[in-house]
């Protein structure tokens, strides 16, 4: 298998160490052969992960923002506080096949909880966590760090074994793992806002554990996959939404050569393009609609619109973004400014607070009205940005900072983001297919039906599609199909984007059978380009399977194996890539 490093030959030893140091490590087969066993040894090990015994030790987080650390005290199943966590309780339920961990806390405001288990790993092993919401090209296998927040799961490397360990979707906490030589913690952040949870009464499920241990040459990407459906067991990817199909997304999305600068000619000039290269008698493509169709003076009628793009033969789509508040919204409505995570340069932005029921359901009317416009797909963005005050790449081991609470003070944040995505389906019907873009996917399982899972590509610098894109395709791929259909973003087809490495980057999605969303510049598409249109549309039909062979040794991998070849990808341009940060918001190429 590629993602195995192979052995030293002779010639290398001689070449790497001087001829002395190499005669003496040649002659001692069995010293070899010793270390060969122990590293065996040390890979068995790492399978029999503990977390679905009980924890050797439960602290919990109590009070408010600046509340208090207390370890809590054991007695069978059960740990128990005292002092400022008098009448905290953690009941941990093992299993078999997964275990359950619930909070009661009547009276103590909890932030968070945090179990350990004591267990020892070699420093060769390596280690790969999921990203709060999207990924920001940061995914990649690493040596043990003891700091490291791994969101939602982790998987842990040796010596051609896997194994991993994590929290099943659609959980009531933000939950992250930390690995390191000693041992194995979890992290259940059940904050409201930035402060304690006031659950009352209430005994809160706060998480289900589950894990995998991979057999012996089955590969790291196998092993995720195997882990991800434990994790959203339960729970199905639809193939259909009412006619539309849902493991078949294809089209077109404007944002990569308009950047917000759309109009309706230019919509309608996309859907021609895509219902031309289509397969014929296949599904619709569809043609997405993004920012910038709130200029009424360029978008006077958008059920228009969206009849003249189901006229086309296409499949209408649209971008919203349902928790942006508009600055005459009664601040009662609003969640607080403190939330905010932005460094002064620009105000923090106007949104509403979905445990207020007035909020919630002009949230809702958003994604209603675009509905009632006559759009069968909902893309909507900005969600998590807006109800956090930060990005994902921002959040490290705290996914909310600042000094602030939510109106409903009983519900943990992550309640309050399955109670958002509750009501945006239930406002779409279950006839229309919802793609989440900077959205907790972890907690949209069951409830979307696609997700956009890295930031954004460039119609502008390769670059940034290069780090992002292709990272987020092959790292959070193992989820495609289990959590939702993943989305690694679009295709930009554009004059500031060499199509050598847009070719690439379509057929590299194509093979995925991922969504497959292009931007097309009018004059950046040729015949060249429509007939490789036309040849990965129809390959992402036949709903292909990939997997990138050197993601342990590569957060940009070239190497992709499909059912039928194995395919190299040349990412790097000519003069190499370009060293400096790229941007994390919308369009900061």
């Amino acid at each position: 298998m590629p993602n195995t490093r192979p052995g030293l030959s002779r010639r290398d030893l001689l070449k790497g160490a001087g001829g002395t140091s190499a005669a003496l490590l040649l002659s001692q087969p069995s010293r070899i052969a010793a270390q060969n066993a122990a590293a065996s040894g040390a890979a068995e090990a790492i399978l029999r992960l503990p977390v679905l015994s009980r924890p050797d030790i439960v602290v919990v987080h109590a009070g408010d923002l600046n509340g208090s650390r207390v370890e809590l005290s054991r007695s069978g199943t059960d740990w128990t506080g005292s002092g400022s966590a008098t009448g905290a309780l953690i009941h941990f339920v093992p299993g078999e096949r997964q275990s359950s961990i619930f909070l009661e806390s009547p009276a103590t405001p909890i932030q968070r909880v945090h179990l350990r288990w004591q267990c020892r790993f070699p420093s060769a092993v390596r280690v790969l966590g999921d990203a709060w919401e999207r990924s920001y090209g940061d995914l990649q296998w690493m040596p043990l760090q003891a700091e490291r927040a791994l969101p939602w799961y982790a998987l842990l490397h040796l010596q051609e074994r896997t194994a991993g360990v994590g929290v099943k979707t659609g959980t009531a906490s933000f939950a992250f793992w930390q690995i390191d030589p000693s041992g194995i913690s979890l992290w259940l952040d059940v904050r409201n806002g930035s402060n304690g949870v006031r659950l009352g009464n209430r005994q809160l499920e706060i998480a289900t554990i589950v894990e995998y241990s991979g057999d012996a040459g089955e590969s790291a990407f196998a092993t995720a996959k195997v882990l991800c459906r434990r994790m959203a067991e339960g729970t199905r990817v639809p193939i259909t939404r009412g006619n539309l199909p849902v493991r078949a997304i294809y089209g077109s999305n404007d944002w990569y050569y308009a950047y917000g600068k759309n109009t309706p000619d230019g919509i309608l000039r996309d859907a021609d393009l895509v219902t031309s290269v289509a397969a014929a008698g296949g599904p619709k493509p569809f043609t997405v609609i993004d920012d910038g169709y709130q200029d009424r003076s360029r978008f006077p009628d958008m059920a228009k619109l969206a009849a003249n793009i189901r006229g086309r033969g296409a499949v209408p789509g649209i971008w919203i973004r349902p928790l942006r508040a508009v600055p005459t919204t009664p601040g009662n409505l609003l969640l607080p400014n403190a939330r905010w995570k932005g460094d002064g340069s620009e105000p923090p932005p106007l949104a509403y607070d979905p445990t207020i029921p007035e909020s919630l359901e002009a949230i809702a009317a958003v994604a209603a009205q675009a509905c009632g416009w006559g759009f069968d797909l909902i893309k909507h963005d900005f969600t998590t940005f807006e109800l956090l005050g930060q990005w994902g790449s921002q959040m490290g081991a705290s996914p909310a900072r600042g000094n602030w609470y939510l109106n409903d003070r009983s519900l943990t944040n992550a309640e309050v983001v399955t109670l958002l995505y509750r009501r945006i389906r239930s406002s779409c019907g279950e006839e229309r297919i919802i793609l989440g873009c900077n959205t907790v996917g972890h907690l949209s399982v069951g409830l979307f039906d696609a997700s956009r899972t890295g930031d954004d590509v460039s119609g502008r610098q390769w670059e940034r599609t290069r780090r992002t894109g292709v990272n987020t395709l092959a790292f959070r791929l193992p989820q495609h199909r289990t959590f939702f259909s993943v989305d690694a973003d679009c295709v930009p087809l554009t004059r500031d984007i060499p199509w050598p490495m847009s070719r690439q980057w379509l057929q590299a999605v194509a093979n995925s059978g991922t969504v497959m969303l292009v931007s097309p510049e009018p004059d950046a598409v040729g015949k060249e380009q429509r007939d490789a249109l036309r040849n990965a549309f129809q390959r992402s039909l036949q709903t292909p399977e990939s997997e990138p062979l050197d993601w342990l040794d590569s957060r940009t991998p070239a190497e992709w194996r499909s059912a039928t070849e194995t395919q190299t990808y040349d990412w790097i341009m000519r003069e190499g890539e370009d060293p400096f940060p790229i941007g994390i918001q919308r369009g900061m190429d």
